[in-house]
């Protein structure tokens, strides 16, 4: 956390994309805070105004402002998918649990998932909090942040990627997909699910049945079912058939 505004500023000049969010106070303004507004809305990051008194409570002698840092920077989306042949990507809609971030970043890295995209607000930062449950795997997985999850989805699908969405109830099951191509997970926020344009922006929504009592899974589970059945295919695809032995006469 930052609430200095000289040490903010020389953060917004130098590495904008370590910067989730910035709370600006109501009734204060001068030259210095325009100019930190200016800079973070040109780096796309959010500037939320709040009242003095919820800016009291995060930080004692802040200076009208309170930037909350991650502990890594996000990656371009370009230079994710650069180079990559076929990317599976895992597409986060408002994932605000630290907790469940964490467990799909670890589990995204172990099932060999190129990226994980998440968007602007309504998402968990990559703090320390997200790292622990992570267990180094943030130290390995590109994650970027856009503006538009349903319009950078609609993006990628001219350079021929398709989009999977997880979801509960429905007849077509997770495994009905062909993930050998470059293709996106997409997985709803724990208490909403997907929302109504990100859901549209899916070529297939799948479902993962349930046969106990509770009617739902934690998104974290859902990932790792999703993203082991990508793996699966694509290991599958990759090895070579065993050797045919012959029957014995």
């Amino acid at each position: 956390m930052v609430f200095r505004l000289n040490p903010l500023f020389e953060i917004l000049k130098s590495s904008p994309r370590r910067i989730n969010k910035v709370f600006v106070q109501k009734e204060r303004g001068n030259r210095r805070i325009g100019e930190i507004i200016r800079e973070a809305r040109a780096g796309d990051i959010p500037v939320i105004f709040v009242p003095r008194v919820k800016l009291d409570g995060m930080a004692d002698h802040h200076q009208g402002v309170v930037a909350f840092l991650s502990a890594w920077e996000f990656t371009p989306l370009e230079k994710i998918l650069a180079g990559v042949r076929t990317p599976l990507l895992v597409i986060l809609d408002e994932i605000e649990d630290p907790q469940n971030l964490g467990a799909i970043i670890r589990t995204a890295e172990c099932a060999g998932a190129t990226g994980i995209i998440l968007p602007e607000h309504r998402s968990a930062g990559l703090t320390e909090a997200v790292s622990t449950v992570a267990a180094g795997a943030l130290e390995h997985m590109k994650i970027t942040r856009v503006t538009n999850l349903a319009r950078t989805m609609d993006d990628l699908k001219e350079k021929g990627f398709w989009f999977v969405g997880a979801e509960g109830g429905g007849k077509d099951l997770w495994y009905d997909f062909d993930y050998k191509g470059p293709v996106g997970i997409v997985l709803g926020s724990e208490g909403r699910g997907l929302r109504t344009l990100v859901r549209k922006s899916c070529d297939r929504v799948l479902s993962i049945p349930l046969m106990g009592h509770i009617t739902s899974l934690n998104v974290s589970a859902a990932a790792a079912v999703f993203l082991f059945e990508a793996a699966r295919q694509r290991l599958r695809a990759s090895s070579p058939p065993p050797p045919r032995t012959p029957k014995a006469p």
